[in-house]
């Protein structure tokens, strides 16, 4: 069974300030993302950013779980996940310029006080007006699929609800969902249970209730739900090639509802 830790008022005050940082650099991101930036550019602007918000950055020399190591060649070395077109997920910031029309995935995460924010959004180089009516479609599908997962993170709802909320959306564009990856808990750890598959299963999950705090991220493509991963050993791609999308959100179940963490 998984070990599930509800968060006091307290504890999501603190995951409120991590998740503030994060939409502060998403925020930065797409207003510095235009034709001829390289995705380590964009990095470098985020890591500075969390670092003057006295922030750490949550992925910069990760290996999973609670471990990190910057003397391991296998830890994760950048402080954002940057992926571009048929990258999922996981895509290492590089000298790579980015060109108009292009999706571009940015996954943020950010250690506030000893607890997590994790967000992500998906931009189309140059706006919308640059990009092709599937990858638009695309994106906005799969934001569409991150906001009705949330809605469903009711008290007394089912991890399962969550799941079914965005496989429905999914499903409906004909949109293909990955399985591999899926959302997760969040609080002292960046990745926590419960796990948070954007599609149903056989289990149903756990039951919400006020306190659980989730990271809820779909990724949605324009084919195929079967992934490869490069030789960097981090990037994941469609295995067919098709264009790829990715939203996140950190939510606090309440017993009102949903609460977006990763807000400005």
């Amino acid at each position: 069974m998984p070990t599930i830790t509800r968060k006091s008022r307290a504890e999501i005050s603190k995951m409120r300030s991590a998740g503030r940082i994060v939409a502060e650099v998403l925020a930065l991101v797409e207003e510095e993302l235009q034709p001829g930036i390289t995705t380590a550019e964009l990095d470098h602007l985020a890591e500075r950013h969390i670092r003057a918000a006295k922030g750490v950055p949550s992925f910069l020399n990760y290996l999973g779980g609670r471990r990190y190591d910057a003397r391991d060649p296998h830890a994760y070395p950048a402080s954002t996940c940057i992926s571009v077109d048929n990258e999922i997920v996981h895509g290492i910031p590089g000298v790579r310029e980015i060109r108009a029309g292009q999706i571009v995935s940015v996954d943020v995460g950010v250690i506030y006080d000893g607890w997590h924010g994790d967000g992500a959004r998906s931009f189309i180089c140059g706006g919308d007006a640059a990009g092709t009516p599937e990858a638009v479609g695309l994106v906005q599908a799969t934001r569409v699929a991150l906001m009705a997962g949330i809605a469903a993170a009711m008290p007394g709802n089912r991890i399962g609800h969550i799941s079914a909320a965005v496989e429905d959306v999914a499903s409906a564009g004909g949109y293909g969902i990955v399985r591999q990856y899926v959302g997760h808990g969040i609080g002292t750890a960046m990745h926590e249970d419960p796990q948070v598959p954007n599609f149903r299963s056989r289990s149903n999950g756990i039951e919400l209730a006020p306190g659980i705090c989730l990271a809820i991220e779909p990724m949605l493509t324009l084919g195929s739900d079967a992934t490869d991963t490069l030789a960097d050993n981090w990037t994941v791609v469609t295995h067919d090639g098709s264009l790829s999308a990715h939203f996140e959100h950190t939510i606090a179940v309440t017993a009102n509802g949903p609460e977006i963490l990763t807000t400005a």
